[in-house]
């Protein structure tokens, strides 16, 4: 099988590209760094520069499925124009995607798209599943909702379409837990706002056997990607201290305090969802990582 992964050298992408190479599939994947482009024989890199609708459409050769976890990250402070980069890194990629094999043959036949369980309101009671309605106000809702329509129109070529609603990804290399680390460890760690709000997390493992189940299987339609025990963000700052042998003596950071440091960004650390893992558990999915001490104490202490 050769599937196309795009932002296959990103934290979920490249351990992915490597899982399923594990598997015995050849990847290709899209970079738009010409240095990054390599032409191994189980894994090929193609050119692309989606702001000028750039795209070598030799990626699609023998492909039966494509993997679009492109995106800017979030943890930038967000200013107008890189707002605007966070959607359109989502949207325009996906964009020339669908125009580029709408004008060529192709043998696609599924589409998997990453998404964020940032769509669902910020709550504290309320348990949020795929069929949930709700859609939160916030411009991370805003961009999940474009997202996702940028991933349904590849039905219209035919395709079943995925996507993955992903939480919190906790990894030893980048991502949310070396930042929640790091001030732990020096001693001043603190939850932050109420620490009440819910943190849905899932450890990269599982992301990633999630996209390889939702492949090998053809799993269509949405999927929520959390473990199945989310955690306050008090008790994540506890369990963090905990396995690390770290004290928690200062109080909670108060919110308005993140909120002038970080602006309109603060909704990443002071808001969070309730959200549900009992779709894919139901379609046979187990994790490995399905409580906060098995994940934490597999990734800690940090490299």
């Amino acid at each position: 099988m050769k599937v196309l992964i795009t932002g296959a050298t990103g934290l979920i992408g490249s351990k992915l590209a490597k899982d399923c190479m594990d598997e015995g599939m050849t990847v290709h994947y899209l970079t738009t760094s010409k240095e990054k482009i390599k032409n191994e024989p189980s894994y090929k890199g193609f050119y692309w520069d989606p702001s000028k609708s750039i795209l070598d459409n030799k990626c699609f050769e023998g492909v039966t499925v494509i993997i679009n976890l492109v995106g800017a990250t979030i943890s930038k402070r967000w200013t107008k124009s890189y707002k605007k980069e966070i959607l359109e890194s989502r949207t325009q990629t996906a964009n020339l995607l669908y125009q580029t094999l709408l004008s060529n043959g192709h043998d696609v036949k599924h589409f998997i798209s990453a998404s964020g369980v940032s769509i669902y309101p910020n709550s504290k009671t309320k348990l949020y599943t795929e069929e949930s309605q709700e859609v939160d106000d916030t411009f991370l809702a805003e961009v999940v909702v474009a997202w996702e329509a940028a991933a349904d129109q590849f039905k219209n070529l035919g395709m079943e379409v995925t996507k993955i609603r992903t939480g919190v990804v906790l990894a030893k290399e980048d991502g949310a837990l070396p930042k929640l680390v790091e001030p732990i460890q020096a001693n001043i760690g603190a939850p932050l706002g109420s620490g009440k709000q819910w943190q849905s997390w899932i450890h990269l493992e599982d992301i990633c056997n999630i996209y390889l189940y939702v492949l090998n299987n053809t799993i269509e339609g949405t999927i929520n990607a959390v473990a199945p025990t989310p955690v306050t963000n008090k008790k994540m700052t506890q369990e963090i201290a905990r396995i690390l042998d770290k004290s928690l003596w200062l109080p909670n950071i108060p919110g308005f305090i993140l909120k002038i440091a970080l602006g309109e960004m603060s909704v990443l650390v002071l808001e969070g969802q309730l959200v549900s893992s009992r779709k894919i558990e139901k379609l046979g999915f187990i994790f490995r990582h399905s409580n906060i001490e098995s994940a934490l104490r597999d990734l800690l202490p940090l490299k």
